[in-house]
């Protein structure tokens, strides 16, 4: 079966999981989903995530996600831009989510990185997600 989204599957299993409170959850490997792992790590949503490899199997993440008080760090995730309606946004365009307590994450030509990091860059892009 082949699949038209990538990182919409990452975010389900990532959102399935947290539902589910578990403490890991796995996802294929590819170079768009780790840049989003490297930055929910950075900004401190995920606790981390590891590659596996495994003979005769394509690589995947092992994704730690992190909990405070019982409750996932992440109680929202969503895709913002689709393959059917991509959506792309300016710096002066960017407003911030929930007050400052979520996050964008911004696909920008000078990589993936957050809302913050792409202010302080002064660079838009296509939003990918959102988090808080």
């Amino acid at each position: 079966m082949s699949m038209n989204d990538p990182l919409s599957d990452m975010i389900a299993r990532i959102k399935n999981a947290a539902t589910r409170k578990r403490s890991k959850v796995s996802t294929p490997a590819s170079k768009l989903r780790g840049r989003v792992l490297d930055v929910l790590a950075v900004e401190g949503y995920i606790r981390g995530y590891n590659l596996v490899e495994k003979p005769g199997a394509f690589p995947e993440f092992e994704i730690e996600l992190k909990y405070f008080d019982g409750e996932p760090v992440i109680a929202e995730i969503a895709r913002v831009s689709k393959p059917g309606r991509r959506v792309y946004s300016s710096i002066a365009d960017l407003k911030p989510i929930k007050n400052g307590l979520g996050i964008s994450i911004l696909s920008t030509p000078k990589g993936v990185m957050s809302d913050a990091a792409a202010r302080e860059a002064n660079v838009g892009g296509e939003v990918l997600c959102r988090v808080y």
